[in-house]
């Protein structure tokens, strides 16, 4: 996006002769472009993904700054104390020469970039879309971009409203194009449900919540249940005969998953009171 290199590899595909190393030569500052050292790299999301971009920018020379209300523990564990955490987006978007998306499509994030967001940017910014195609505006991103508002949008989900258009660098979604990703995929799948069958951690579920704490201890429950107010009291009620050591608590719209260490093995009696829990939906003893 910082340079021509698209429309570089289409001119040179076309030359012939035997002076194409000259014609060369003569024709590549018709795609000259800028350096991303020095500039400043705008991160709307800091998970997974998010953070391994903001560390590898920072990495190339750039000065990043990312927003993410949702900033967790461990995602800020792995971020580079080097990027800049921004209060909100409208902070990002009058910071960056280049603004990045990582976020999940949901009602509330569709359209995240749009004309109004795109009037808070600076002129001649570039975006990148690598998340959801939904998460910009369309209609919006090709008018800044007739404007002369937005430089260039990569976006890696193409469609008819983006192909052949001036600006717009369309990539087809090819992140999972390569004769590992099966293989990986698989591998990852099969780790994650018996780290689920055996530990009773949770990672990456359509329904639950993420939810993992380590397994050091002498008992081990997994509750799934309502995610309603008082339950943990509840939960801690039960479990009066013995010594909670460890917890941890998540929840996801109104599902939520509780998984709890003791330092003796937890009674017959103890998990009985705990089915007896309106809210609970159902009880693991891991061991």
């Amino acid at each position: 996006a910082s340079r021509d290199v698209i429309g570089g590899v289409a001119w040179a595909n076309t030359l012939t002769g035997d002076d194409v190393d000259k014609q060369v030569e003569k024709g590549k500052s018709n795609f000259a472009g800028c350096e991303i050292k020095g500039k400043t790299l705008g991160i709307i999301g800091l998970g997974a993904i998010g953070i391994l971009v903001a560390n590898a920018a920072y990495a190339l020379g750039m000065e990043v700054i990312g927003y993410d209300p949702y900033l967790s523990v461990d995602s800020a564990l792995k971020l580079s104390r080097h990027v800049k955490k921004a209060n909100s987006p409208e902070e990002v978007y009058a910071a960056a020469d280049y603004i990045t998306i990582h976020v999940p499509l949901m009602d509330s994030t569709r359209n995240t970039i749009n004309a109004e967001t795109i009037a808070q940017m600076k002129d001649g910014v570039i975006i990148l879309n690598f998340a959801r195609g939904g998460l910009v505006n369309n209609a919006d991103i090709k008018k800044a971009l007739a404007d002369g508002k937005v430089a260039k949008y990569v976006v890696d989900f193409a469609d008819s409203e983006t192909v052949n258009q001036p600006g717009i660098i369309n990539i087809p979604h090819l992140g999972a194009s390569t004769a590992e990703s099966e293989d990986n995929c698989a591998v990852m799948a099969a780790q994650e449900l018996a780290d689920y069958l055996e530990n009773g951690n949770i990672l990456n579920s359509v329904n639950f919540p993420n939810c993992s704490l380590p397994e050091d201890n002498v008992g081990r429950i997994a509750i799934a249940h309502k995610n309603i107010p008082n339950v943990i009291a509840k939960f801690t009620e039960a479990l009066s005969s013995v010594n909670i050591s460890d917890m941890i608590n998540k929840s996801k719209g109104e599902l939520a998953y509780t998984i709890i260490n003791t330092d003796h093995a937890i009674p017959a009696e103890a998990i009985e009171k705990l089915n007896q829990i309106d809210a609970v939906i159902r009880v693991r003893v891991i061991k």
